[in-house]
């Protein structure tokens, strides 16, 4: 009976805590992982700051899941995070590094990531992930007309209405030489205006038509969300989220009108990756999928930014914020780099005359 009695005892020992979660698996192999990124005990987050696309909220319910991994993250920024990836590659100490999808491929070129494929990775649209899973998108944004109403009565639709003589002196948007975001606005006119990754012509010749028909009201070259709060923009073509941040998070509600342009606009993707040779690589994998799932992709839409996994379920408050928009095109950034020389040249030429 002692050695009976020994013998449970020993066994419960090394059973290890029992899971946190109760219910099925969010994917098949989510417990294992998880005992296996238990005994790391630890997930170090780059460039996942917490105010940013709503990461705050996926720390949250990442350690209500998973209470035996501790949870640790820096926001560095897109570029300074393969810098620091690089510099560290001898010694990594980071295990997952998130970033705008351009600088994923650098990380990929310098070799300091790793291929990993999460839950729902062969969902994702082709120009969305690298094929050996170096890197992934986890969500997106889109291009869209950030409008205040208080100064624009009638919200233009289309890029074919904001050329309107009644947007005179309106329109704001970022530099495309110096803001990726200015970059994305440009190649969301040219898909909006018939163009393709391989044909940007159209999209040129559209900013260089806004600025003839006098409706920029200037060009920016950092973001300038405190002066659109303020009442300073009437029109902002920006990142949706942008708006609708405004909209229901800073108080401005219906004098704010986010518009996706009809014809058509680009989804910037934003990725993540697994580091070569991280410290904590089942707690990174682990960390990973999650934000994956559709209870991670859900977190992301709380926060206005687009999943990135086709067909998220989303509860119904959620997604009334985020409208099914079938004109989004997600945009290659691989191809969208091999065009900046010519975008910044042609949009110099046509826009500023120079």
């Amino acid at each position: 009976m002692k050695r009976l009695l020994l013998a449970a005892c020993v066994t419960a020992a090394f059973a290890g805590p029992a899971l946190a979660f109760d219910g099925p698996e969010l994917y098949k192999g989510e417990a294992d992982l998880y005992k296996a990124a238990e005994k790391e005990g630890l997930v170090v987050s780059f460039d996942t700051g917490p105010t940013w696309a709503n990461w705050a909220e996926q720390f949250k319910n990442f350690k209500k899941r998973y209470p035996g991994v501790e949870m640790t993250y820096n926001d560095l920024g897109s570029a300074a995070t393969v810098v620091a990836l690089d510099k560290a590659r001898n010694r990594p100490q980071a295990d997952t590094a998130y970033y705008f999808a351009a600088s994923a491929i650098d990380a990929v070129a310098k070799d300091v990531v790793a291929p990993f494929k999460p839950v729902n990775f062969d969902k994702l649209p082709p120009v969305w992930r690298d094929p050996d899973g170096k890197w992934f998108t986890i969500h997106s944004l889109t291009i869209a007309f950030v409008v205040n109403t208080k100064l624009v009565k009638n919200p233009p639709q289309s890029w074919a209405d904001l050329l309107k003589p009644e947007y005179k002196n309106t329109v704001v948007y970022l530099d495309p030489r110096t803001a990726g975001v200015g970059q994305v606005t440009v190649f969301a006119a040219n898909f909006g205006n018939g163009g393709t990754m391989d044909d940007v012509k159209p999209g040129i010749d559209y900013m260089g038509k806004l600025h003839k028909a006098g409706n920029v009201l200037r060009v920016e070259g950092t973001t300038p969300y405190a002066k659109f709060v303020k009442g300073e923009i009437p029109i902002w073509i920006a990142y949706e989220n942008d708006g609708l941040k405004a909209k229901y998070t800073d108080g401005l509600g219906d004098a704010v009108s986010v518009v996706i342009p009809k014809e058509a606009t680009a989804a910037a993707p934003y990725a993540i990756s697994l580091v070569k040779n991280g410290p904590n690589p089942s707690a990174g994998k682990l960390w990973l999928n999650y934000i994956m799932t559709q209870e991670g992709q859900t977190t992301f839409a709380k926060g206005f930014v687009r999943p990135s996994v086709p067909g998220v379920d989303l509860p119904t408050d959620v997604a009334a914020r985020l409208p099914k928009a079938p004109q989004v095109k997600p945009l290659d950034v691989k191809a969208a780099a091999a065009k900046k020389a010519e975008i910044d040249a042609g949009w110099a030429k046509a826009a500023l005359g120079k």
